[in-house]
C-alpha cells in the first residue's frame, strides 16, 4: 500500500542529540550533558511573577504576536543593552525561539529555493529549512589558532543564483564561534547586494564571557534591511522548559506577522509572557549569576578536555558548548552510545550539527563546576579504557 503521506514526512527521524537522550532519559546516575540546558531551575524571581500571574487568572488568549506589555519590554531591553531606537513594530512573541525560526523559514522559502546553513549547526534549523522547501547548502567553521573561524568569503561564494536565505548562529551552538562586528557588516552587505534574507539566530547573546553581550546585527541594521534576528528567554535566563522566544523582523510586516504568530501557535502563554517581563526587568542579576557559573565550568572544560591526548579540543568563545573532535574514532553514534551505557555520560553525536563533524561529540557544560568535572573525568576514563 502506498503511503497517503508525502516522502518529506516518511523521512523524518531524531536527531542525533534525541537518539541518545531518548536511551538515557531517566537513568539513574547519568550525567545530562546531551541538550542545551543547565542544570539550575529558572531563579525564583521570574517564576513567581509567573505563578503570581497565574493566580491572578492570566489565563485566557493575547494578542498572538504576544503581549503589548512584554513586546515594549522587549523594545526597551534592545535599547539598552545595544543602544539603539528598535521599531516596536519590528518585535513579535510567538512562542518559542524554534517557533520563530520555523516562521521565518516559511516567510522566505518556496519550493526549490536554496538556503545556506552555517555549520556545525543546531539540527532543528536545517529541518525547518528542508520542511519549508529548501535546497540546503553547508559552509563550515574551521579551528583556526586555537579559536573558532569562519572564511566570510568562502561563505559568500557558497551562494548561488537561487540562494534566499543564509542562517547564521552567533554565538553558535555547538562551536562557541562569535562573529565580531567587522564581519557582520561585511555580512549583511552582501546580504543587501544580493538580495537574500539573512537570519541570524542570537539566542545566545548573552553567553559571552569576555564581555556584557555579544555583537548583534541589531546594533546597526536599519529598518528594511533584509534581516530576521530570532531570539530567546531559554539560554540566558535559564528558562528552557518556558518555551518562549522573540524575533525582530523588517519594518512593515506588522499584518502579516499577525496573521503568522496566529496560526502557527495563537499566541504564547500570558502568565509565561508575564514571567518574561520580569526575566528583563528585574533578571539581569540572576543572568549574570547564571553566566558567572557558566564561566567556572568552561574554565573546567578547557582544563579538562584541553589536556588529553585523545581530545582536540578548541576553545569556545560563547554560548555553553565544548565541541571536541575525538582522536580514534569514526563513528560518533556508537561511540556517544557506548559512553552512556559504559560511563552514564550523556552527549550529543557529532555528525548531527552537520556534515564534516563525525568525529565530534558536542557537551553542554552548562551545569555547576564540580558536578562538571565529575562528568568529564568519567568521560576521559572511558576514553583512556575504550
Amino acid at each position: 500500500m502506498n503511503s497517503p503521506f508525502p516522502e518529506s514526512f516518511e523521512d523524518l527521524e531524531r536527531s542525533g542529540i534525541g537518539k541518545i537522550a531518548i536511551q538515557g532519559l531517566g537513568m539513574e546516575g547519568v550525567y545530562p550533558l546531551w541538550f542545551g540546558e543547565g542544570s539550575e531551575p529558572t531563579p525564583a524571581i521570574i517564576r513567581d511573577a509567573a505563578i503570581a500571574a497565574l493566580d491572578a487568572g492570566e489565563t485566557f488568549y493575547n494578542i498572538p504576536r504576544g503581549r503589548p506589555d512584554l513586546r515594549a519590554a522587549l523594545k526597551v531591553y534592545h535599547d539598552k543593552l545595544y543602544g539603539i531606537d528598535l521599531h516596536p513594530d519590528r518585535i513579535h512573541v510567538p512562542a518559542s525561539t524554534m517557533l520563530t525560526v520555523m516562521i521565518a523559514a516559511h516567510m522566505v522559502i518556496r519550493p526549490g529555493d536554496h538556503a545556506v546553513i552555517v555549520t556545525p549547526h543546531w539540527p532543528n534549523v536545517e529541518m525547518a529549512l528542508k520542511w519549508a522547501g529548501a535546497e540546503i547548502g553547508h559552509f563550515r567553521q574551521h579551528s583556526q589558532e586555537g579559536k573558532w573561524a569562519l572564511d566570510l568569503d568562502g561563505l559568500m561564494a557558497a551562494c548561488q543564483s537561487h540562494t534566499k536565505i543564509i542562517y547564521l548562529n552567533s554565538p553558535c551552538n555547538p562551536t562557541g564561534y562569535v562573529m565580531e562586528r567587522p564581519d557582520q557588516e561585511r555580512l549583511l552587505d552582501f546580504c543587501r547586494d544580493r538580495g537574500i534574507i539573512l537570519l541570524s539566530d542570537e539566542v545566545y547573546h548573552r553567553s559571552v564571557y569576555d564581555r556584557d553581550f555579544a555583537p548583534s546585527f541589531l546594533e546597526f541594521a536599519g529598518d528594511d534591511d533584509p534581516l530576521i534576528v530570532v531570539n530567546g528567554f531559554s539560554k540566558g535566563w535559564a528558562m528552557t522548559g518556558w518555551r518562549l522566544g522573540w524575533m525582530v523582523t523588517p519594518k512593515g510586516y506588522e499584518e502579516q506577522m499577525a496573521v503568522l504568530c496566529e496560526m502557527y501557535n495563537t499566541g504564547a502563554p500570558s502568565f509565561v509572557q508575564i514571567g518574561a517581563i520580569t526575566a528583563l526587568e528585574k533578571g539581569e542579576g540572576v543572568l549574570n549569576e547564571l553566566r558567572q557559573g557558566y564561566a567556572e565550568s568552561l574554565a573546567v572544560a578547557n582544563d579538562i578536555l584541553g589536556n588529553h591526548a585523545r581530545i582536540d579540543h578548541t576553545a569556545p568563545e560563547g554560548a555553553f558548548y565544548a565541541f571536541p573532535r575525538i582522536k580514534g574514532i569514526d563513528d560518533g553514534l556508537k561511540f556517544a552510545e557506548g559512553l552512556l551505557f559504559g560511563a552514564k555520560v550523556g552527549v550529543a553525536p557529532g555528525y548531527t550539527f552537520g556534515p564534516g563533524n563525525e568525529t565530534h561529540l558536542r557537551l553542554c557544560y552548562a551545569m555547576k563546576a564540580d558536578k562538571l568535572e565529575q562528568a568529564l573525568r568519567a568521560f576521559t576514563n572511558y576514553l583512556d579504557n575504550s
